[in-house]
């Protein structure tokens, strides 16, 4: 008696036969393909901005700030105005001026720095670097420039004895406590706020994105 094959035991057989047949012919991938990687040095379509960039004479404010601007001598001109009586010692020697201008506490302020409110005065944590002519740099504790703090009286300094600075050089910072002028910085074009936390507790630099 002979027995048929059934069907499913001939297809398989033809499949096996199809597949001996086939050599070393390539096999076309059925599924999707894989994603690909995109080129390198392709940024996220989200990365920051570069901040523009300065006119001769501006002042850049910003860091760990809600409101980053600008400022020139000709706005700060515009602003109430203290005079203070200085001496310190210079590369110079030593230096006694009279300088007028607007209390740097004043002009960061209006940036709105973002200091940690539910940390007992976070603004202890605050730190400012001040940027002037070839990238000369001076660091402030936050608490030397708050009146609320000291009794210092730190400036963006307009004029010096009675002399405007030009227009394009920028205002001058001045220390009145100081004794050296290494923290009297001219020419300055930034005033940079963060906190120091992120330093202190290990976490990377000091807080507060550049620009």
């Amino acid at each position: 008696m002979v027995r048929r094959a059934s069907l499913p035991a001939v297809a398989a057989v033809a499949v096996l036969v199809l597949a001996g047949c086939g050599g070393n012919a390539p096999v076309k991938a059925t599924g999707s393909p894989a994603p690909s990687s995109p080129a390198p040095g392709a940024g996220s379509s989200n990365a920051a901005a570069p901040a523009p960039a300065l006119k001769p004479g501006e002042v850049r404010v910003a860091g760990q700030v809600d409101k980053p601007y600008t400022v020139t001598l000709v706005s700060l001109r515009g602003l109430p105005q203290i005079s203070v009586e200085v001496e310190y010692t210079s590369a110079k020697g030593q230096q006694k001026h009279t300088y007028q201008g607007v209390l740097v506490h004043d002009v960061l302020k209006d940036a709105q720095p973002r200091f940690d409110a539910s940390k007992k005065n976070g603004q202890l944590r605050g730190v400012v670097a001040a940027t002037g002519g070839g990238d000369y740099r001076a660091v402030f504790a936050w608490a030397e420039l708050d009146p609320g703090f000291a009794k210092s009286q730190i400036l963006l300094a307009v004029s010096e004895d009675g002399k405007p600075f030009d227009d394009a050089a920028g205002p001058k910072l001045v220390v009145p406590q100081d004794t050296k002028g290494g923290r009297y910085v001219s020419e300055l074009n930034q005033l940079w706020v963060g906190t120091v936390d992120a330093t202190v507790d290990g976490t990377g630099g000091a807080s507060g994105a550049g620009h």
